[in-house]
């Protein structure tokens, strides 16, 4: 039995040795339902960057660019972190170059393991049986806050663990934690979310909807990876 171990912010990565290892990115309020969805709009590929500068510059080669900073789009960027965005008619067959606060942070902090897997509620049964057939270690790398923990994202660690609990073990605390928090939270998650400071935060900007939208579970199949520099859907790998 393989095991599981969840790295609950960014700035802990270097507690964990990610080589030889699957590594789950998940920042579930917004970036990587944002991802899910855009994949599940036939999105060609995605490519993350930590620093906005050099996304911006992906629109010379002719990417729609997508930025977020403290939860609002910015400014003269094509594309926020609103998964309604990426589910748009026009978005779909392009190609993404994307900045965000914590996300695309916590991908870039992610590299060094063997294979880099993005997901959400939005797709997490999709990203669970992909992970059973995978032989290596899993690390849920947890977006957080600008640092900090955050609830959600332990949520969907949680979830995953729960999901894969008859295929991994968990590794430390951190991943037992997460299990037992999303096992009580898991009959209505926007109710124990709503509090959250993550979720007041994007309440103050009017999308409420966006929060309710990326906690559904299962909505879509894909699985996206990284290859390379870009993320793609697994089934175009």
């Amino acid at each position: 039995m393989k095991n599981i171990d969840v790295c609950l912010s960014p700035d802990l990565i270097h507690l964990y040795d990610l080589r030889d290892k699957t590594a789950v990115v998940v920042d579930i309020l917004r970036a990587t339902s944002c991802m899910t969805a855009g994949f599940a709009n036939e999105v060609q590929h995605i490519v993350p960057f930590a620093k906005l500068e050099e996304c911006k510059k992906m629109r010379d080669q002719g990417y729609l660019i997508a930025g977020e900073r403290n939860g609002q789009k910015v400014d003269g960027f094509d594309l926020g972190n609103s998964p309604f965005d990426y589910m748009d008619q026009s978005v779909k067959g392009k190609s993404i170059a994307v900045t965000t606060t914590n996300g695309t942070l916590a991908i870039s902090k992610s590299l060094d393991a063997s294979k880099v897997v993005i997901a959400s509620f939005l797709n997490k049964t999709a990203i669970a049986n992909y992970l059973r057939g995978v032989e290596k270690d899993i690390v849920v790398v947890c977006a957080g806050w600008k640092g900090k923990f955050n609830l959600e994202d332990t949520l969907f660690a949680g979830a995953l663990v729960e999901s894969l609990k008859d295929f991994a073990r968990p590794s430390c605390d951190a991943p037992m934690a997460a299990q037992a928090l999303y096992n009580q939270a898991k009959d209505d998650l926007y109710d124990f979310l709503k509090d959250s400071s993550h979720a007041q935060r994007l309440q103050k900007f009017n999308v409420t909807e966006d929060i309710k939208f990326c906690l559904q579970e299962d909505k879509f199949e894909v699985v996206p990876v990284l290859n390379g520099k870009e993320i793609v859907d697994l089934k175009r790998v």
